[in-house]
């Protein structure tokens, strides 16, 4: 018994009082600290706490650990089951050795087979260089696991630390990825490569930091001030994910009405059609109790994504912002949106799509860059996409943007138009001074008699209603009781799988 009760004060202990100093010095929480706030109180089970390195190489044979560098295990949040990993920074360094991603490794294979999501913490050095080849192929299992995982299990990473070399490349194979402001970076190689290789001269901010991967790159979703908040933020989020993709996603009672009226939308939209409006202010006002996770709202701002909930159950949207950009899709724009849609057909959340898009994103540097495939990934997520599937066009919907944004040719079950909505190849002034460039030239009397008589012909939501590529027409204070319905219509919906192995997504 004393045995084991000193056995396991020296695992807890990690690396040791001073390192444990010398993390809080630096603003982070020890491995073991972050478990105590991310999971219910009491609930954490730990799984191999005396694991060990048997690496003999350059004296590690004197530098084991128990644990070897990572805690293992799973417990609840918010009485729901999860796998959970924390790298422990004040063990050589986080660094991952074999036996550091065989830990990994079997909890992910544990995650999948109970059917629960895994949230990894990373805090590491990186690949532990005194064993060679194993650390990589450590880093090579723990990526299969993730791809194994990948559609079945939620996975997260949260960087709270440095995440550098090959270890970027399980975050980046996760379904989703946080970061904590000052004290988490990642990248593939640090700035002293980069300096040595290019001749640039980086911080590790510059080149890796939550600014960057927030607003730049798209490979993080949120960054947080602290690990505190980050991790609270963390039990707030999980409470919108189903545990796999065989569980349906989670219920919540709510007391906001399904069928609330919501009047301030009737002036949302203003009568300009050129002038912007947050698309925010609607997304806010009509899920419950108003409360939306909303996910890289700092990258691709012409796009907005993130969970709710609607009549008590949860719901991803996709929302074009008119405040950027007018609501353009472009590259980035496409990117995000694409595979937060394939995120939510994974696991069975339904897809609620706001539309107010004038077309894509002119330019040589969008057609240099490939807009046309990378737009053809919204198409190809919106098509796939077997969840129930929402769409309101609150302004415009112009051009292949129309068919893209979850359109009723994609597959779109319930497609509404606000009363004021234009749905056509283009504007209508843009239109008619291509139709009838000769006979209004210098006649402007007669151009806006044919633009009147294109917004009536053409652009009217009622004459894409009348062919039935719009399911009604609502007016704007309608929005969430018309969606609530739909919801609990489509709630059993089923799908027929398709015969074949998958489909090609132009990657």
């Amino acid at each position: 018994m004393k045995n084991l009760e000193r056995e396991n004060r020296q695992a807890l202990l990690g690396g040791g009082p001073e390192k444990i100093k010398s993390q809080h010095s630096k603003g982070k929480l020890t491995a073991r600290e972050r478990l105590e706030v991310l999971l219910d109180t009491g609930s954490f089970e730990e799984i191999g706490m005396f694991v060990e390195h048997d690496c003999i190489n350059f004296g590690m044979e004197d530098k084991k650990f128990y644990g070897d560098g990572v805690i293992t295990g799973h417990g609840t949040i918010n009485g729901r089951l999860v796998f959970v990993y924390s790298q422990d920074f004040t063990v050589l360094g986080g660094s991952l050795g074999y036996r550091h991603a065989q830990k990994i490794k079997a909890l992910t294979d544990k995650a999948i087979q109970a059917g629960a999501p895994i949230i990894g913490i990373n805090d590491s050095g990186g690949a532990r260089i005194q064993e060679g080849v194993d650390s990589l192929a450590g880093y090579g299992d723990i990526f299969d696991a993730n791809v194994r995982a990948s559609g079945v299990i939620p996975q997260i990473s949260m960087i709270m630390g440095p995440c550098a070399g090959g270890a970027v490349y399980s975050p980046a194979l996760t379904d989703f990825v946080f970061m904590v402001e000052d004290v988490s970076y990642m990248f593939v190689t640090g700035p002293s490569v980069v300096k040595n290789v290019t001749g640039e001269d980086v911080s590790q901010d510059e080149l890796g930091g939550s600014d960057v991967h927030t607003a730049t790159t798209g490979v993080a979703d949120l960054a947080f001030a602290n690990d505190i908040e980050a991790l609270l933020e963390m039990r707030r989020f999980i409470g919108f994910l189903p545990l796999s993709n065989s569980q349906p996603p989670p219920t919540r009672l709510t007391y906001d009405a399904p069928d609330r009226i919501e009047m301030s939308l009737n002036t949302l939209v203003p009568s300009n059609p050129n002038k912007p409006y947050d698309i925010k202010e609607l997304i806010e006002v009509i899920i419950d109790e108003n409360d939306f996770f909303e996910l890289q709202p700092e990258f691709a701002k012409n796009i907005v994504i993130g969970f709710g909930y609607m009549a008590g159950q949860p719901v991803g949207i996709v929302a074009n912002q008119p405040l950027q950009l007018a609501g353009c899709l472009d590259i980035k724009a496409s990117r995000k949106a694409a595979r937060f849609v394939r995120f939510c057909d994974s696991f069975g959340i339904p897809i609620i799509t706001f539309v107010d898009v004038p077309g894509f994103l002119p330019g040589t540097d969008q057609e240099y860059n490939g807009i046309i495939k990378h737009g053809a990934k919204l198409l190809y997520a919106y098509a796939e996409a077997s969840v129930p599937k929402i769409t309101i066009i609150t302004r415009k919907a112009y051009g292949g943007a129309y068919i893209v944004m979850g359109s009723k040719h994609l597959g779109g079950d319930i497609n509404f138009a606000w009363h004021n909505a234009e749905i056509a190849v283009m504007g209508a002034e843009s239109a008619v001074d291509i139709i009838y460039s000769k006979q209004i030239a210098g006649n402007n009397n007669l151009r806006e008699e044919k633009i009147n008589e294109y917004n009536q012909t053409v652009l009217s939501p009622f004459v894409a209603a009348k062919k039935g590529y719009i399911d009604g027409i609502i007016e704007p204070q309608e929005t969430r009781s018309k969606i609530c319905k739909a919801l609990n219509m489509l709630r059993h919906k089923k799908s027929v799988k398709r015969d074949k192995k998958h489909g090609n997504i132009p990657l």
